[in-house]
């Protein structure tokens, strides 16, 4: 099975069989940060939108090792202006890649740049999915997506102000369906300052899954 590290706020390191995935890389400046930039060699990185939050250290990730950006179309433009490799796709969609699949989802957000759209991402890899939320607040295809995907692991925001509270968090999970969550985007800074103790015991009271708090630089095996 694959393996997840939390490196700080919304990024992760998927670790597969054959294939490294890196979300949403805020490393440079990130006080979370549990690696540096330079420490990461991952094959695809997926990037949810243009804020530089999330953004972050992309394009200097994927000049050094070559990896491709799978990303929005119009994010995907502006990596290939830089002469970087990127796959763009349509928010909703989903493509097959050497290690799985995977499949943008709406982000009700803002993208970060003039025209764009934010997204999360749906991925298939070694037998299991996860979905990536994104920065999103709360809608009715989160239940949707759980139905036609059926997601082992959700890993959801819930510092609020930009994205999901606790509460909004905890009923998305609960319409994705997932048997694990993991959440992100929080304690960041005091404006999204939130507490996982209380999202993990809300998730087991009203949902069938069970959450994983993961600090900076954890990881686990998805189970």
């Amino acid at each position: 099975m694959p393996t997840i590290r939390y490196l700080g706020h919304a990024c992760f390191l998927v670790q597969g069989q054959e294939h490294t995935l890196l979300f949403d890389p805020y490393l440079t400046d990130n006080p979370q940060a549990a690696v540096t930039a330079d420490q990461v060699k991952p094959d695809y990185i997926l990037v949810s939108h243009g804020h530089y939050d999330h953004l972050g250290d992309t394009y200097a990730i994927a000049e050094r090792t070559g990896a491709t950006i799978i990303t929005t179309m119009d994010l995907a433009k502006e990596c290939e202006k830089r002469g970087l490799q990127a796959h763009a796709m349509n928010v909703g969609c989903k493509h097959h890649f050497p290690f799985g699949h995977v499949r943008t989802t709406q982000a009700l957000h803002h993208a970060g740049l003039v025209g764009g759209e934010a997204c999360g991402f749906i991925v298939r890899i070694d037998g299991f999915t996860l979905y990536f939320a994104g920065d999103t607040s709360l809608f009715g295809d989160f239940k949707l997506y759980g139905i036609i995907e059926r997601p082992d692991l959700l890993l959801v925001p819930i510092g609020g102000y930009y994205t999901m509270d606790i509460d909004d968090a905890v009923y998305a999970a609960k319409l994705v369906g997932a048997k694990t969550v993991i959440p992100f985007h929080y304690n960041t800074w005091p404006i999204i300052e939130a507490d996982p103790a209380d999202f993990a015991e809300k998730i087991s009271k009203n949902t069938s899954g069970h959450c994983i708090i993961l600090q900076p630089g954890d990881s686990c095996e998805l189970p």
